[in-house]
């Protein structure tokens, strides 16, 4: 299938009258498909990230065990048909659009690096502002460091000792073994699980694991206790005190009262301290005994529990009671903490998904995507099938009560829910590759194509218009619109960027966005009106 399907594109492509300097691709060159499962992905990712404009990106990825009814039913099959599954995709048809800017400059006989370094570059430096001033959610700034690291790939095969992997045939195998290793990682640490675990430890581990969650219980009912009890014995104070203002009270009922809820404070912040201490000198001891090894694991939960509440609590007061600017203060200190995963996180995760891209147009796939319905088919079911098995099998164990108390049966189920993202993946572009293959099917999703060209302006669209609706600086209906009727409001983004999009790429031949995009990249103005 790939040197010779190589062949003939580059060819195919030689033999087109080239342009007379490397140009943005027009409208003929375009590959429908691509952009009919841009605009897809746009809705799988705005049913993903919705839920994140009204909860704390804090949080993100956690389940929210607050949901009842229709609101959790949608929150449920949102996370286990949508998230994970189309940024994923939205990476593939990265690397596919990188693979298709290639060619066309080895056909074009141009350079292709530095032109594409300042177009990652551009990316980058909009996702990094897109993070600090709108939203913290972003992702450009990843695939942006993700696409140079894509083309030092590249340019690593072009050194005579790597030439002989410049072929179709190897970019899939090494995109398919690098996706497969934290898959096999994960089923090695299974099975070494399995391996040296009898049931006598599991069940001794159990029990360990139940008490240690009562005992967090107990702990965070005698903190709420305490709290409860300074938070009555301040608010006697302060009404004791309005009452010496008043003068209404006798003087000596007055001294004795404030001196009993001084008293109630002081014992309060006694307790405290004795906790404290107790805490340290169980951690300074030299031997401690069974009970106190739990005491120490509980305490360390509820410390862990609190700081991540503090800072949920710091993000929601940001977004819910500050102004732009505060709430832009805590994203950018947000997005330097943020930016410390982009590397890693481009590298083992998206790196290998644009390599995987890269070989389906490099090989030709894309561009003859009707020569290929039957594989896409069996892509389809194995994908959605074995996906949908992974995912709810995940889920259901993962979100499980039990799971918090059973930490190997939350392992499991995450895991599960891992696989069955990369799975379900590619079933839905296996699906949709074989629905395009039918004429019929490809005049219905169409409609999707102009959304999907508008891709980058669409995305940043998202931002605006959901920070100007949730976030107290602008509507204020954070955490205030649940699940079901945020379904309501993504129908309707969706439905105006199917139009707006056809209506503006009737008259323009790029997005906003994607017009600046490509300005800063080939550093100049770009012809933006059809002529």
């Amino acid at each position: 299938m790939s040197d010779a399907h190589t062949d003939s594109l580059e060819s195919n492509t030689a033999q087109q009258s080239l342009p007379e300097k490397f140009a943005p691709i027009t409208v003929a060159e375009r590959i429908d498909a691509m952009d009919i499962l841009r605009g897809l992905a746009l809705v799988g990712i705005l049913l993903m990230n919705i839920e994140w404009f009204s909860r704390a990106l804090t949080n993100l990825g956690s389940q929210d065990t607050s949901l009842t009814g229709l609101d959790h039913a949608i929150g449920w099959l949102i996370r286990c048909f949508v998230e994970g599954k189309f940024y994923k995709l939205f990476a593939l048809l990265f690397g596919m659009g990188f693979a298709v800017m290639l060619i066309r400059a080895k056909a074009a006989e141009r350079p292709f690096g530095a032109w594409f370094s300042r177009r990652m570059l551009v990316l980058i430096a909009l996702g990094i502002f897109h993070m600090v001033f709108l939203w913290g959610g972003d992702i450009l700034h990843d695939y942006g460091v993700a696409g140079l690291l894509l083309l030092g790939w590249v340019t690593l095969l072009q050194k005579p000792r790597f030439k002989k992997y410049d072929n179709p045939n190897s970019f899939f195998k090494l995109s398919i073994v690098w996706l497969s290793v934290p898959i096999l990682l994960t089923v090695m640490g299974g099975i070494s699980f399995g391996l040296f675990n009898d049931n006598n430890d599991l069940t001794t581990q159990w029990q360990e694991q139940i008490q240690v969650t009562e005992r967090v219980n107990a702990i965070k009912l005698e903190h709420e206790t305490l709290l409860q009890q300074k938070t009555e014995a301040l608010a006697e104070v302060t009404a004791t005190e309005r009452l010496v203002e008043s003068s209404t009270m006798p003087e000596t009922n007055i001294t004795n009262t404030m001196q009993e809820n001084i008293a109630v404070t002081d014992s309060v912040n006694i307790n405290d301290e004795l906790a404290t201490t107790s805490d340290t000198n169980k951690d300074n001891s030299t031997e401690l005994t069974a009970e106190d090894l739990i005491d120490l694991q509980a305490q360390t939960i509820v410390d862990q529990q609190l700081v991540m509440q503090q800072e949920v609590d710091k993000e929601i007061t940001a977004f819910t009671t500050g102004s732009y600017w505060q709430a832009t203060e805590f994203r950018l200190n947000f997005t330097l903490f943020m930016l410390m995963f982009t590397l890693p996180f481009a590298f083992t995760m998206l790196l290998p998904i644009f390599i995987l891209g890269y070989w389906l147009v490099s090989s030709g796939i894309m561009q003859n995507y009707h020569q290929h319905a039957n594989a896409f088919k069996i892509m389809a079911y194995v994908g959605v099938g074995l996906g949908a098995i992974l995912e709810v099998s995940g889920l259901l164990v993962a979100q499980h009560p039990a799971a918090i108390e059973i930490m190997v049966l939350q392992g499991v189920g995450e895991a599960l829910f891992f696989i069955g993202q990369f799975v379900m993946t590619v079933g839905y572009f296996g699906l949709v590759m074989r629905l395009l293959t039918h004429e019929k099917w490809q005049k219905r999703l169409a409609v999707f194509a102009p959304m999907g060209r508008m891709a980058l302006t669409n995305y940043i669209m998202h931002s605006i218009v959901l920070t100007s609706i949730f976030y107290g600086y602008a509507g204020g209906y954070f955490g205030e619109i649940s699940r079901a009727p945020q379904m309501l409001l993504v129908l309707a983004i969706i439905i105006f960027q199917l139009l707006f999009s056809r209506w503006w790429l009737s008259s323009y031949a790029f997005g906003p966005l994607e017009w600046l995009w490509r300005c800063l990249s080939y550093k100049k103005l770009q012809p933006m009106r059809i002529k």
